[in-house]
């Protein structure tokens, strides 16, 4: 569902744009508004969402899902945790859909989906992995739990396969949340190079904080 903010830039409290590839990490105070801009369109941000107070519990696309009753997420949308917490909700979406089904890129993946070679390329989960470290708070691998990809096209088929396509998202798209709770958030502007999720090209993502 399309449909845009009221919360005009030049107030945000926080403003930064995150580089091709590279990780984010931010705690979201209950109450704030936080969203998300693909800068230079059909890029897909990764991106993981804690309860700020226990890690543990964590955003969980099975809750989110079901509270919701569909596999995209869009305005309106309750990002759910794994232990029935309320996070976040989606108050604007220019995009329309993103995902939560797709996961993030691994080494591994890339190994096994596309060459033995691509094994060492960078990937989400190599993002993640070094966000939370530099965080400092003894998160580590395990903690890594089922992402949300933001602007990124991954249709279900009638047969129940998952297919990565083409972006459906512009330059200037956003989406946009309200912290239900304290959050820890952290996102991957992903890397990936060998299929069409950032159009074979991965550009910058913009992140702004309103309180």
């Amino acid at each position: 569902m399309i449909l845009e903010s009221t919360l005009d830039p030049k107030a945000a409290i926080y403003n930064e744009v995150v580089g091709a590839g590279e990780p984010w990490l931010r705690e979201v105070l209950k109450g704030q508004h936080f969203r998300i801009v693909d800068l230079g369109g059909n890029q897909a941000a990764d991106t993981l969402f804690y309860n700020a107070h226990d890690y543990a519990d964590r955003y969980s696309a099975q809750d989110t899902i079901r509270e919701q009753g569909n596999i995209y997420l869009t305005a309106g949308t309750k990002l759910m945790s794994t232990l029935g917490t309320h996070l976040l909700t989606i108050t604007a979406d220019t995009c329309g859909r993103h995902d939560t089904l797709g996961g993030a890129c691994a080494n591994e993946s890339n190994m096994v989906r596309y060459a033995i070679e691509k094994r060492y390329m960078h990937a989400c989960r190599s993002s993640f992995l070094k966000g939370l470290i530099e965080w400092g708070r003894g998160m580590e691998k395990r903690d890594i739990a089922p992402n949300i990809n933001f602007f990124m096209n991954v249709p279900v088929t009638p047969d129940g396969k998952l297919t990565f396509e083409d972006g459906i998202s512009e330059p200037g798209k956003y989406v946009e949340m309200r912290a239900e709770t304290d959050v820890l958030a952290v996102i991957s502007n992903c890397p990936q190079l060998n299929n069409p999720c950032n159009a074979y090209n991965p550009t910058p993502v913009q992140v702004l904080i309103w309180s």
